[in-house]
């Protein structure tokens, strides 16, 4: 009975450890890797979160990016973060496919409705400030940082997930186009509908498999990205006429045509599709993260970049930063937020430098 008592208290105290990252973990670094859409975090929430310094300094960016990247670590407890960023000219190798990607996309006025910028001008300024500051601070943590000229964070974050991590993965991003990625190895996070996506969850909301959402973003289009799709073709008509994009079997576009042609006396939808070939193939080329067409010569300075050592904690100067910025009312806890959150990653990135 006492026995059973102790190895109970025990097994508690292991748990304990390990939930703040305690160096009880055996585990690798790549064990399990959490993938973090920068650029998308940044923008969500700048636009939402309110918070200023004591100065009157808007600092949500900032705070609110370190306040998201942390809450997901702690629930994911990865063994490895990365976090990529667009590169510049990210779009380029997409327009050389089709001139119009991302041509329609227009900032609205106010990005940021919470805080009362002077001007846009002021408001585009505070950003890049933002966004730059936020990188200062993420080389102080046990981070990986890509940020690769003319490719995409998709492109990276596709490319890691799907062909260098063969283990458990999950990706960090509001974006639904990662959703086309998830398999038994991969999962994604969404931080404003709280919810982790798995196989399950996409059959569940969409109707449509994980392995079949790439037909289905191919035939709805992208408003956002300024990408057509089919004139017509929306989730509910796809579910209706093609019920078996709900299974895990992956099809194709000409999977997709030929069941289209023995519809399309009954359906003009069915038609147009048989009829939009060449769009849909393009569309592919813009939206798929799995067979990317990025460079060999790209690929491997990802894998040069993944393979290296990880950034070890420089406390310190984050902390330094820290007192810079004024930020102390809005992470009050700085040094049981940075223990409870990066000393699991601490001890991992250790383990990369020998």
């Amino acid at each position: 009975m006492r026995l059973s008592v102790i190895n109970q208290k025990h097994l508690s105290i292991l748990e304990e450890i390990k939930k703040s990252g305690g160096k009880v973990d055996s585990g690798e670094p790549n064990d399990s890797v959490l993938l973090i859409d920068g650029l998308n975090t940044f923008i969500r929430v700048f636009s939402a979160i309110p918070t200023t310094n004591e100065d009157g300094i808007h600092i949500g960016g900032i705070v609110g990016f370190l306040r998201s990247i942390g809450y997901t670590i702690n629930m994911v407890r990865p063994t490895r973060t990365i976090i990529v960023f667009d590169g510049k000219g990210g779009s380029t190798r997409r327009r050389k496919i089709f001139p119009q990607y991302k041509m329609g996309r227009k900032m609205s006025h106010r990005l940021n409705r919470t805080h009362d910028f002077l001007t846009r001008d002021d408001e585009k300024k505070m950003m890049v400030f933002q966004l730059n500051r936020i990188v200062q601070y993420l080389e102080c943590l046990p981070l990986t940082i890509i940020n690769m000229d003319n490719i995409e964070a998709d492109d990276v974050i596709g490319y890691c997930a799907k062909h260098i991590f063969d283990k458990k993965s999950t990706i960090m991003s509001t974006d639904k186009d990662f959703l086309q990625l998830i398999d038994e190895n991969i999962s994604v996070y969404s931080p404003t509908k709280k919810k982790m996506y798995d196989e399950e969850k996409v059959v569940e909301e969409y109707g449509i498999s994980s392995h079949n959402f790439l037909l289905y973003k191919i035939l709805d289009g992208d408003v956002s990205d300024s990408i057509p799709g089919i004139k017509g073709v929306g989730l509910k008509s796809l579910i209706k006429h093609f019920p078996f994009l709900e299974t895990s079997h992956k099809y194709s576009i000409e999977d997709i045509i030929k069941s289209a042609f023995t519809q399309k006396e009954k359906y003009k939808i069915c038609e147009d599709i048989t009829n939009s070939r060449e769009q849909m193939l393009l569309n592919k080329k813009l939206m798929d993260l799995d067979e990317l067409n990025i460079s060999g010569n790209a690929k491997l300075k990802i894998q040069n970049i993944i393979s290296n050592p990880i950034q070890r904690l420089v406390k310190h100067k984050f902390q330094k930063m820290f007192l810079e910025d004024k930020m102390y009312t809005a992470l009050p806890n700085l040094n049981s937020w940075l223990h409870t959150t990066f000393n699991r990653l601490k001890f991992m990135a250790e383990k990369t430098h020998g």
